[in-house]
């Protein structure tokens, strides 16, 4: 039974369902219309959960065209910008981009129509494993999770080699052309990141060997939930990578972890999400922290959301940034980046923080 909800002994206890069991949470979740969700998918164990609306306004919001200026002031001006949304809230919106909006419209076009093929044409993407080409599933770690949640996903590696799936029809073109035009704006945002650390603005990106570094491109679907105020589309977590790029289709769901409390995401018309991940808290010495988010559901839309996490090359060893230890002492240790995937899936079933597994003064 869910922490938090009482049932009375008159209704039936909701059925216990292993998402293992669920090919897809838009079939299922449409079969079963607004019966109660099963107890396995009861994840909310804090009705009241802080949730700070008037932070909304506060989101920083960062205009790319001023990072990538060639006026000296202007680049300063928004570097300094930049870096203090890292240090602050570790989560950021950008503006002025460069990707078209109607590319964005189309990928949010397709995406759907992905998730609406019948199971029968999505059931050889079952997923084997975090470094599977391509991927389609529903949950969040179910191997590991003792609750489920509300989500379809298809994932792809998109980097250094491009794999996606080709259907529907024009889709892999087009998540194509956005996959690479993200890395460009990635690569612009890493640029100027290394600048606010008072680094070379490169040097993030050599150090990581970013070039050549892991993309990994995700597509959330979460269908609408009867029992809301129950369950979550994804728990609180982090991600691993670097930079962390998220589109969505209008819906609302997700929330950041700032000050303690939880904060509603509203994004504004054609801006980009952007989520601090694991490896840039470890790259920058803890400077920048990594976000905290989740994804709450609601029980009248879909939300669609499509998540691009851009990582380190897989053979390089990711530690803090070796010049900015000449004046401070390492507060992680150096490892390959998938080693730390495996430190991380550990934890997941631990429920532990991978990043604290990693951290120096935690072993001492």
């Amino acid at each position: 039974m869910a922490s938090g909800t009482t049932i009375s002994s008159s209704e039936p206890e909701p059925p216990k369902v292993h998402a293992s069991d669920i090919s897809s949470m838009k079939a299922f979740a449409e079969s079963k219309g607004d019966s109660p969700i099963p107890c396995t998918y009861h994840s909310i164990t804090e009705l009241h959960d802080d949730v700070a609306d008037e932070l909304a306004a506060s989101i920083p919001v960062i205009d790319l065209s001023l990072i990538t200026s060639h006026d000296p002031q202007i680049h300063a001006k928004a570097v300094h910008q930049l870096g203090k949304a890292c240090a602050d809230w570790g989560f950021f919106m950008i503006a002025n981009h460069g990707i078209p909006e109607n590319l964005m419209e189309e990928l949010m076009k397709k995406s759907r129509e992905f998730h609406d093929l019948p199971m029968e044409e999505k059931k050889e993407l079952g997923d084997t494993g975090p470094f599977a080409p391509i991927r389609h599933g529903t949950s969040f770690c179910p191997q590991a999770e003792n609750v489920h949640y509300w989500r379809d996903y298809l994932k792809a590696l998109t980097f250094p080699e491009f794999n996606f799936p080709h259907k529907p029809p024009g889709y892999r073109e087009i998540a194509y052309d956005y996959s690479r035009k993200i890395r460009a704006v990635t690569r612009n945002l890493l640029e100027g990141i290394s600048e606010s650390l008072g680094l070379v603005s490169k040097s993030i990106i050599e150090s990581t060997g970013f070039d050549s570094g892991l993309q990994l491109f995700a597509v959330n679907l979460y269908p609408p939930c009867p029992q809301p105020h129950l369950a979550l589309g994804l728990p609180q977590h982090s991600d691993v990578g670097l930079l962390t790029l998220l589109v969505q289709n209008g819906i609302g769901g997700l929330q950041v972890k700032h000050g303690g409390k939880w904060v509603n995401v509203n994004p504004l018309p054609n801006c980009l999400i952007v989520l601090l991940g694991d490896q840039l808290e470890v790259v920058s010495n803890g400077r920048y922290g990594r976000v905290l988010h989740r994804a709450i559901l609601n029980n009248a839309d879909t939300r669609i959301s499509v998540v691009l996490a851009n990582g380190p090359a897989l053979d390089r060893e990711i530690g803090p940034v070796p010049d900015l230890l000449e004046k401070e002492k390492p507060l992680f240790k150096s490892i390959k980046f998938p080693d730390y995937f495996q430190v991380q899936q550990k934890s997941r079933i631990a429920d532990k923080s991978a990043l604290d597994e990693i951290r120096l003064n935690a072993q001492q």
